[in-house]
């Protein structure tokens, strides 16, 4: 679904992605891991039209998307979650979900105005979908609850139902784990495996949780140095040494520099 060829991406005299290329395979759950400086967050939002690459090409579904703009690639099916949660906290939980579709005719002056039903109509759908996103990922209760009062875990579980809200094909999760208590983390790993084996969602998650990768992940991608260090299973990747260097720099290349 996703092919990123050869791209760089670099600030003055820092290469923070440099010279990497991969694949998302649609259907999977992909994950993205590597030591901290790695650039997989940057990777993540050359993808997501945020930076445009200083070279390289990304394509969607085989067809050339580098340097969109975030709203040209959520308009694609291509969204994305932020490690620190993007919610707006004076809105209601049912608020929120409600805000995400796009051209809804109650945001043009003249449909509010003069086409009230139509507004009304389409206000009813969205409203619809939006309860059922909340009785999917089962916080019901939090329905009439600002966001801004939500716990970090149940502001990436808003998160994850907002990409619910339209026919995403693709999400990449930035640390959807980080912040997260063990319980409402298990919810948030379930909601995932049921929208990926339920609905088709292709994802690709950036953590560093390694039990939460193992848990949800097949394949997984390695960065180090702004490059794809390795991919395969989690225990291929555990086993790597060229990973345990990377890490922990406590692979046998290290015991063999020190003797």
């Amino acid at each position: 679904m996703i092919s990123v060829v050869n791209i760089h991406m670099h600030f003055g005299g820092i290469r923070a992605v440099d010279g990497t290329s991969l694949r998302i395979e649609k259907g999977s759950i992909t994950g993205l891991i590597g030591p901290n400086g790695a650039g997989k967050t940057t990777l993540f939002n050359v993808i997501a039209g945020v930076f445009k690459p200083t070279s390289g090409t990304v394509y969607l579904d085989g067809k050339d998307i580098t340097g969109l703009e975030p709203h040209q690639l959520f308009n694609r099916g291509l969204l994305r979650t932020f490690q620190i949660a993007h919610e707006f906290s004076s809105l209601t939980v049912l608020e929120n979900l409600m805000v995400v579709p796009g051209d809804q005719p109650g945001e043009q002056l003249r449909h509010a105005w003069f086409n009230h039903r139509r507004v009304q109509e389409c206000e009813n759908r969205i409203r619809t979908r939006a309860r059922e996103v909340i009785d999917f990922l089962q916080i019901s209760h939090l329905e009439d609850e600002l966001a801004g009062n939500l716990s970090g875990g149940q502001k990436k579980l808003l998160e994850l139902g907002r990409t619910m809200m339209v026919d995403a094909k693709i999400v990449f999760l930035d640390e959807v784990g980080a912040g997260v208590n063990r319980t409402l983390l298990k919810t948030i790993g379930t909601s995932i495996q049921r929208l990926n084996e339920e609905r088709g969602y292709t994802f690709c998650m950036i953590e560093h949780d390694m039990d939460f990768i193992s848990r949800l992940c097949d394949p997984v991608i390695v960065m180090a140095e702004g490059k794809v260090l390795t991919q395969g299973s989690v225990e291929e990747v555990k086993n790597n040494e060229d990973v345990i260097e990377a890490y922990l720099g406590t692979g046998r290349k290290h015991q063999r520099a020190k003797t």
